[in-house]
């Protein structure tokens, strides 16, 4: 046995050493190269355009020589991403890699390879027929993060096979502002899962190494602070405390630099009045000096010159290009012209900008090249388009959507539907493909239906396909906005045969600002359409398909059953359909809490003091974190009881692990999965505690009957704060932990009380 041990710690040694070994030879080659090019090749190599500059005005995918050349020749360009008004066929995407990559590395004197990026953020969503996960949102709520890992690796397998080797995903930020159009982007409001959920998703990109044909360079974005913008609104301003940043914003990249992350996209807006793309304490002190990170920074969509035309902290577009570069950033998505490089070149040339500053980011640039083989191979791989597996994406993409689906009521247990029931299905959701994708999909606002794949279902058809077309009713119309899709009378008149109306509403596509909203209240009109439902006297089934919690206080204490289903993409139809009618059992949870009023924004995590009220002077409750559905909440066709949870220690201290025990039983009749969630609650610190904090979970599938015992570890470092003084602290006292309605306490103690 001790042989077996020191043999595979030898070839651990080996494995380290042979890395270490390869790193220094990727890092003499790329000094090599730096030595020989020209200030031009290094600024070409910081320049990022859209595809847009080198393809024919007329064409959404043919390339112009002309202009390829202006950019790969005259303007050294390094990066170029995107697509122009569509998704792209594999062979279209092949011809575009193959002519980009032979022009760089054929006519140019160093022969650098172009880099390309794409936003491939729930599948390969650029690549025309491909299948598409779940948004974020939605594989937060499965609390799985094995399907966050698989579907990112699918992903990348396909991109990849394109040609493509860098995508820009995850989005890290924080889902607290669900005003926010990019909400459905985030996992949601809580500082762990995030962490987990992002981190699994780097490790499926990243995880089989860069020169793999299945994988891509992970970008982690958008640093910091975007997902919580004062008003609501796309890239604007957020102001927050150097508390709040540490404590809630901060530590998913961390987990991000630590897990690999190849690259860095910065936040298009601004932290207390200064925009991250100039901030030298983000880019630089923190980023780089603090957390660590070596890879590459890019800017967001234009962000550079915005500095200039939008943030007003540059007079002119030149101040713009110093200020973004001396802060700390590596390539920017120009993305229409070369303004940047023109710029950039000049202040090198009159020395504001020191050679040495651009041999930094250069360096970063190149060698990322370096480890994902495009110097050894830049065209499109046959090796990569082997691995492309249609049928094992869309089975992914199936049990990522049953997972993410949540079970928000069910009065009188109305759900699933009764077999061999009529069903009318209303609602614009009801017959519409593009509110079940949303953004990024196949074109950026996820809005043209015509681009969809044509095997990809309606929720109406789902149905169908379940029930028997016989058996489904529905006028609804696949353009959302259809006025069909909002008669009531027609939904009075059809719902006279049905034994329930299932009633599909939420949002339809957007993607970024065109999502900005005023008010989270479901539009009037669906609400109209839901009040006429109700009305009607039959069971009504709510499906909510929406990127961001809508409140629907108004019409909710009516309805026996609803349904979130998020973004489901390509298999949310069959998912919703089977969830319906009971052939999956739902296991969901909410990742996010779910306001009841618009101005209720109060977070499951809340701080104490946010939940004390005096409604009568002297008289103080707890109890105001009261929102329609909690963080965490999603109910089960079966039932789940917790009992027993155990500490094996009533004290610990530094350098001691707490372990955890609780006992789950399914008590249902049927099997089912549910997610054991671990939280704590500090009962006294030095700085305000929270009510409570998600610590870790674990989701389990149990026999109709069965038991299981689920353990945690937590350590010391797991119970830090920020205290008052920026540091990371876990401070003496009682500690509860938390399982469903079990609670523990243990005492912390630091070694030093005595």
């Amino acid at each position: 046995m001790q042989h077996g041990l020191l043999l595979i710690a030898g070839l651990g040694c080996g494995i380290a050493h042979a890395q270490k070994t390869s790193e220094k030879d990727v890092d003499q080659k790329v000094e090599a190269l730096l030595s020989k090019m020209s200030i031009e090749e290094k600024v070409g190599q910081m320049t990022q355009v859209t595809i847009d500059l080198i393809l024919d005005d007329n064409s959404l995918d043919a390339i112009d020589e002309k202009k390829l050349k202006e950019a790969i020749l005259n303007k050294k360009v390094g990066s170029i991403l995107n697509v122009k008004g569509s998704a792209y066929t594999m062979d279209t995407w092949h011809k575009i890699q193959k002519r980009i990559q032979e022009v760089a590395t054929k006519e140019t004197p160093n022969k650098i390879p172009v880099l390309y990026g794409i936003d491939a953020i729930h599948g390969a969503n650029y690549i025309e027929g491909s299948t598409l996960y779940p948004h974020n949102i939605g594989m937060a709520a499965s609390r799985n993060p094995e399907l966050v890992r698989q579907s990112a690796k699918l992903t990348a397998t396909e991109t990849r096979a394109s040609g493509i080797r860098w995508n820009f995903d995850p989005v890290l930020g924080l889902g607290r502002q669900p005003l926010w159009s990019r909400f459905e982007e985030t996992f949601g409001e809580d500082v762990h899962l995030v962490t987990a959920m992002g981190t699994a998703a780097i490790k499926g990109y990243e995880e089989d190494g860069l020169k793999s044909p299945t994988a891509v360079a992970s970008c982690m974005k958008h640093y910091l602070g975007y997902s919580i913008p004062a008003s609501g609104k796309d890239r604007t301003p957020a102001y927050i405390p150097e508390y709040t940043l540490r404590e809630y914003l901060l530590p998913p990249f961390k987990s991000a630099v630590d897990a690999g992350t190849s690259t860095v996209m910065i936040n298009s807006g601004e932290i207390n009045g200064v925009p991250v793309h100039a901030s030298k304490y983000l880019l630089t002190d923190l980023l780089r000096g603090e957390l660590g990170f070596e890879g590459v920074a890019v800017s967001d969509w234009e962000d550079v010159i915005r500095l200039h035309t939008r943030h007003k902290v540059a007079d002119t577009p030149k101040e713009a290009v110093r200020l973004a570069v001396e802060a700390g950033l590596d390539m920017s998505m120009v993305p229409y012209d070369y303004s940047f490089y023109d710029l950039l070149l000049e202040l090198v040339k009159e020395g504001a900008i020191s050679e040495s500053r651009i041999d930094e980011s250069v360096r970063r640039i190149i060698k990322l090249k370096y480890k994902l083989g495009l110097f050894d191979n830049p065209f499109p791989e046959k090796a990569a388009l082997a691995k492309v597996d249609p049928k094992k994406s869309q089975e992914v993409a199936l049990n990522a959507a049953r997972e993410t689906i949540t079970l928000l009521k069910n009065e009188k247990s109305v759900l699933p539907l009764k077999k061999g029931a009529k069903v009318l299905v209303a609602g614009p959701a009801a017959n519409n493909l593009t509110s079940l994708h949303s953004s990024w999909s196949y074109v950026w606002q996820g809005n043209d239906d015509r681009q969809y794949p044509k095997s990809t279902l309606t929720i109406k058809e789902g149905l169908e396909a379940k029930l028997g077309k016989g058996n489904v009713i529905s006028a609804a119309q696949r353009d959302y906005n259809h006025a069909a899709n909002f008669d009531a009378g027609q939904l009075k008149k059809d719902a006279a045969s049905v034994d329930y109306i299932v009633l599909c509403l939420g949002e339809d596509a957007y993607a970024e600002t065109p999502g900005n909203i005023d008010d989270l209240t479901l539009d009037s009109k669906q609400l109209a359409l839901a009040s006429a439902a109700m009305a009607t006297g039959k069971p009504v089934i709510l499906v909510l398909v929406e990127g961001r919690p809508r409140v629907i206080s108004s019409i909710e204490n009516d309805i026996p059953g609803i349904l979130l289903a998020y973004r489901p993409s390509t298999m949310g139809a069959q998912a919703i359909a089977e969830v319906l009618t009971g052939e999956y059992n739902p296991n969901g949870i909410l990742p996010y809490t779910y306001p009841k009023h618009t101005g209720d924004l109060i977070k499951y995590d809340h701080k104490y003091t946010e939940g004390i009220r005096e409604d009568e002077p002297n008289t103080y409750t707890n109890g105001a974190y009261r929102p329609q559905w909690a963080f965490g909440h999603g109910l089960s066709y079966t039932t789940f009881e917790f009992s027993n949870l155990k500490a094996d220690k009533a004290t610990f201290s530094a350098g001691e692990k707490l372990n955890l025990t609780v006992t789950v039983k399914n008590t249902g009749k049927r099997a089912g999965k549910v997610t054991v969630e671990l939280y704590s609650r500090d009962l006294f610190a030095s700085i305000t505690p929270n009510f409570k904090r998600l610590r870790k979970f674990e989701k389990i599938e149990l026999a109709a009957g069965a038991s299981k015992q689920v353990s945690f570890t937590v350590s010391p470092e797991e119970l830090a704060f920020i205290n008052a003084q920026g540091k990371k602290v876990t401070e003496p006292g009682t500690f509860e932990f938390i399982v469903k309605d079990q609670v523990v306490s243990v005492e912390y103690k630091t070694g030093q009380e005595n």
